[in-house]
């Protein structure tokens, strides 16, 4: 296991590793023991009760956070004819077809997620050897496989965060930066929260939700009590 940091073994001082703190303390601790000199990024892990090597307990979608991520996600929309006006109204970052594919096989990757239209997939199919080992592939569960491009646009550009279990039955997702207010990130959190109770596969057994951390950018992980969350 490698080495932990002058910094990060004085953060992890501030926080019980066998405590399970209410949200929004944990949040605060979150925050507090963040080192980084950037605005670092809060991620929520869950580790969930499934077992994904079965297909009825895969996890995957999308949801949009309420207030945001605090990052500005660059968008390639893969559309043709009238798609391509409506996705660059939509303000997507870059719109077309064979070019960018062209490009993508090339090594260019100056973007954060991929919109595609249905009769496009074809066409992108070609790189998802590329696409998919980097997470971008895009699909109809996480809504970037549409007709409807200016509402995959604008969930992206308002918020909207992917969430998809690992092979060890995780899911990490971001709640925002450091330098959101307590409140914004716990309302984010609670979004993710309901989302994950929301999903939960009825082939699942035993306890669900084992275990849930919020930790900053390279911080240590503080637990969470999912009692103290205010379920709706």
């Amino acid at each position: 296991m490698a080495k932990k940091g002058k910094k990060y073994l004085e953060a992890a001082k501030l926080v019980d590793s066998l405590k399970a703190y209410p949200i929004a303390e944990a949040i605060d601790l979150a925050k507090k023991t963040s080192f980084t000199k950037f605005d670092a990024t809060l991620e929520v892990a869950f580790r969930l009760g499934v077992d994904p090597k079965k297909a009825d307990q895969q996890i995957r979608g999308a949801v949009v956070l309420p207030n945001g991520t605090g990052k500005t996600q660059r968008v390639l929309v893969f559309a043709k004819g009238e798609k391509v006006k409506e996705a660059e109204a939509a303000g997507a970052d870059y719109v077309g077809d064979s070019e960018y594919i062209n490009k993508i096989q090339q090594g260019w990757f100056d973007f954060d997620v991929i919109v595609a239209t249905p009769d496009m997939m074809g066409e992108v199919g070609k790189i998802g050897r590329v696409l998919g080992p980097k997470g971008l592939m895009p699909n109809p569960k996480t809504g970037t496989v549409t007709f409807d491009v200016t509402r995959a646009i604008n969930e992206i550009k308002a918020g909207k965060v992917e969430y998809r279990v690992d092979k060890s039955g995780n899911i990490h997702v971001p709640i925002g930066k450091a330098s959101f207010e307590n409140e914004k990130l716990v309302e984010n959190f609670n979004t993710i929260f309901e989302t994950m109770l929301k999903v939960k596969p009825s082939a699942a057994k035993g306890t669900y939700m084992k275990n849930v951390t919020v930790s900053s950018t390279m911080g240590p992980g503080v637990k969470i009590d999912p009692s103290t969350v205010a379920a709706k």
